[in-house]
């Protein structure tokens, strides 16, 4: 079975204007999948939704103004690392220092000329590409090569004003590996930096949505975060993480009972509002671990971080 080539890179088009629409998917559609917008408040909605690897922005267009989209897409932080170029018939000084304020990378002249949009294209898509690749570098785990602390905070940060926005609930695992120490203690910690690796493996199956993440949040503690996802279906997501590295059958003969490595699991979820903050979440979650420890490891305790998170589904242990 061979691997599925790579999917070329997105190209986001935003233009009223038909014929530089279908001049530009012209140049472009041989090499890169072509997306179109015909207003700024599109544009926008289209980059949170598909996050291109490049937007070609008309400056002049009927509502928000191609400074304002540039601005307002470099202030969210799920679309700002998308490099913009200006498509415009302006030509002056003063335009080209506006847009490069408001957040472009580089600017095209109308009328457009198939070599230099094709040029000044590739080497931006280029040098996006290879700033993804070093900032996954620095976003990784380098032992367990899931999402380091860094980058799930940065996760937790966009996903909870994400929520907030659509009022619709977010939910946070913690995890600790349980008795690790003692493992480390007796088998050496070349065989604990196996284990890491094995269970960050097992609870990486787990998770099967796009959206969810799992992080290492230091040590033998992972962290997982469910966007869009209830109490209730964050307690049955944490079970199933128990029982995947439960399965593993990693001995631990220094474990109080079980004699395998287990974990523990604390749970919270709420529908984030402007009375809330992100910290309370976390604290509920890391209160909720420490009682799993408390009723003897490798359980689940869950809370609700308010009453708008699950109302009509029990905190299950």
């Amino acid at each position: 079975m061979t691997d599925a080539p790579p999917q070329r890179p997105r190209i986001l088009i935003v233009d009223d204007d038909p014929s530089i629409v279908d001049l530009l998917e012209t140049f472009l559609q041989n090499e890169y999948r072509v997306t179109v917008a015909t207003h700024g408040e599109q544009a926008i909605e289209l980059c949170r939704q598909q996050l291109p690897d490049l937007v070609l922005l008309d400056v002049m267009m009927p509502g928000p103004d191609g400074y304002e989209v540039c601005r307002r897409l470099k202030s969210d932080v799920a679309t700002r690392d998308v490099p913009i170029i200006f498509v415009t018939a302006r030509a002056e000084t003063e335009e080209e220092i506006k847009g490069l304020e408001a957040g472009a990378v580089d600017f095209l002249s109308k009328p457009v000329h198939r070599a230099i949009v094709l040029a000044r294209v590739k080497t931006h898509v280029m040098l996006r590409q290879q700033a993804m690749k070093l900032r996954d570098m620095a976003m990784t785990d380098i032992l367990t090569g899931v999402a380091n602390r860094r980058s799930i905070e940065e996760r937790l940060d966009s996903e909870w004003r994400r929520c907030r926005r659509n009022k619709v609930p977010i939910a946070i695992v913690m995890i600790d590996i349980d008795h690790f120490k003692l493992y480390n203690d007796a088998y050496g910690h070349q065989a604990g930096d196996n284990c890491l690796q094995h269970v960050a493996a097992a609870l990486k199956k787990v998770l099967r949505r796009p959206g969810d993440l799992l992080g290492r949040y230091g040590g033998e503690e992972f962290m997982c975060l469910l966007p869009e996802t209830s109490l209730a279906a964050a307690v049955e997501r944490a079970d199933e993480l128990g029982r995947a590295v439960k399965t593993l059958s990693i001995v631990h003969a220094r474990a109080a009972s079980e004699r395998v490595v287990t974990i523990s699991r604390g749970v919270s979820a709420t529908v984030p509002t402007k009375e809330t903050e992100l910290t309370d979440l976390l604290e509920v979650a890391d209160a909720m671990l420490y009682a799993a420890k408390d009723r003897g490891r490798n359980c689940t305790v869950a809370s609700p971080l308010g009453p708008a998170a699950d109302q009509d589904a029990p905190t299950r242990t």
